[in-house]
């Protein structure tokens, strides 16, 4: 695994994309239209952007699956992430979706200790790479860098079929919020 550079920008943003095209977490925020598939990739490149300003991208060797963590004690307000945000809005979310967008955003961040964390916003493979166990490789190799920063992993996933995936590293659930869909909270301690 190495960490990303920005010369890998648009091979993550593709990943995730492809990754999380049909997820429902990812579609609560996104504007269903006809131009959706565009939308997911800006939110993907919001995601990518805002870790490499307050977090970490990473990119398996074969460079078919990628992770972005998170530092939210990192997270600054500054200008880039203003900007950011504002890209965001115009470009996923929409206007109409951005109270809707906000108040989701209020009940994660009620329910996330407050503790400092490495939290995985995103983890993925390529669709066409998907249960040859990348995804597995990767995950050990993020779970060993956040054990480094002596943080405990935390994730949400709306995939209940992961569940059992993320078991096997470790992961407990710790608590759920029904959005319309159930949204799993997940923490693995720091060891």
């Amino acid at each position: 695994m190495d960490t990303s550079t920005i010369s890998e920008r648009d091979l993550v943003i593709d990943l995730l994309s492809g990754a999380f095209d049909q997820n429902r977490s990812v579609n609560y925020i996104i504007k269903q239209d006809s131009t959706r598939t565009r939308r997911i990739r800006a939110l993907m490149a919001y995601s990518y952007d805002l870790c490499r300003l307050s977090g970490k991208v990473f990119v398996s060797e074969d460079k078919q699956a990628c992770a972005l963590v998170l530092f939210p004690d990192r997270k600054k307000t500054t200008l880039a992430s203003v900007m950011l945000d504002l890209k965001l809005i115009a470009g996923a979310i929409g206007v109409s979706r951005l109270f809707r967008t906000l108040r989701r955003e209020a009940l994660l961040t009620g329910i996330r200790p407050r503790e400092p964390m490495y939290y995985l916003w995103f983890i993925g493979v390529a669709p066409s790479c998907q249960h040859e166990g990348r995804g597995g490789r990767l995950l050990e190799s993020v779970l060993e860098d956040g054990r480094g920063n002596g943080r405990p992993v935390y994730l949400e996933t709306s995939t209940e079929e992961n569940l059992p995936w993320y078991g096997k590293f470790g992961f407990e659930i710790y608590n759920q919020l029904d959005t319309g869909y159930r949204l799993y909270f997940l923490k693995r301690p720091a060891r």
